[in-house]
């Protein structure tokens, strides 16, 4: 008896110590809270524009290949269920992506064969010379030495290059004023995909130790670039980033904004597109402390297609 009462006990010490936001995240109201789409952003018009083609043509370009390419969608699937959110968050992304960024390819074959035109290729992460394993080397760098996920790893480091670095000369070295992953993680041609999911390879290792721990997939490395070229590149490997990517902004916003986005495909697909989901969830937490009412989280152009088309893409799966 006394053994069963020091279980019940500690149980009960347990559920205490469950952080608040867990039972008391506000639920995001569904649909979009802007009447109009936000205005798209003129690099997408022109990208578009470019090809001879139009935001419709893309966006059911993209719907036919999710709708018949039966093995896609069930991959789809799978991979939800592994990150536990609903298959609509993938497909928002990708739609999303795929309506916006680049033109659907006809089929997943065709993913692979992109994917197998990078291997064996030699890549490496670097800016004007230096690789960026040697770049995080700096002392610059030396608070980011302590965070033991790659999550927290990565962010502390994209933090430190806007901190330190962006549009600043360092050591009579000049950085451009642009981003950390544009800098170091780009070194193809603007305009260059990354596979299914568009991932850009910071995120990937970003989101790394969650893919291994939940799919199995090797750690990323940054010196092995191209190991993680393939990761976003391969179908098979790539969605399960795309999953994670989505999987992340969910808990960010749930622990530090105390918002439930999951049943808000709109606002996850904006997540996917603009990233900095922490970032984002405590600059909305920042207005909620001051508000009389709930701020809730606004989709932008592309999550305000998502909520539009949403009856559509739920007809997918």
């Amino acid at each position: 008896m006394r053994r069963i009462l020091i279980t019940l006990l500690l149980a009960v010490v347990s559920l205490s110590l469950i952080p608040a936001y867990v039972n008391a995240a506000t639920i995001v109201p569904p649909g979009n809270r802007n009447a109009e789409q936000p205005p798209i952003p003129g690099a997408s018009v022109r990208r578009t524009k470019g090809t001879n083609s139009t935001f419709e043509r893309k966006y059911q370009k993209v719907h036919e290949l999710l709708a018949t390419d039966t093995r896609l969608m069930s991959k789809i699937k799978s991979t939800a269920r592994a990150y536990g959110i609903d298959p609509i968050h993938i497909i928002g992304a990708l739609v999303g992506e795929h309506t916006y960024n680049v033109d659907a390819y006809d089929g997943l074959q065709s993913y692979y064969v992109k994917a197998a035109s990078y291997a064996g290729q030699s890549f490496r992460f670097a800016y004007n010379g230096e690789d960026v394993d040697d770049f995080v080397s700096r002392p610059q760098f030396d608070a980011c030495k302590g965070k033991k996920d790659s999550y927290s790893l990565w962010i502390c480091r994209d933090d430190v290059w806007e901190s330190d670095f962006r549009g600043k000369t360092v050591g009579g070295k000049s950085f451009p004023n642009n981003r950390f992953s544009a800098v170091f993680f780009q070194p193809f041609y603007a305009g260059q995909t990354f596979g299914l999911g568009q991932v850009n390879p910071l995120t990937a290792l970003e989101l790394s130790d969650l893919v291994s721990s939940t799919s199995g997939i090797p750690k990323l490395d940054e010196k092995d670039a191209g190991s993680v070229y393939k990761a976003i590149m391969d179908p098979d490997l790539s969605l399960a980033f795309v999953a994670a990517a989505i999987r992340k902004s969910i808990d960010d916003y749930r622990s530090i904004a105390g918002m439930d986005i999951s049943g808000n495909p709109g606002i996850t697909a904006t997540l996917y597109n603009v990233g900095n989901s922490r970032q984002r969830a405590a600059a909305l937490a920042a207005k909620n402390r001051e508000a009389a009412q709930p701020v809730w989280p606004e989709e932008n152009y592309y999550g305000w297609l998502i909520n539009d088309k949403l009856d559509d893409l739920k007809s997918l799966h």
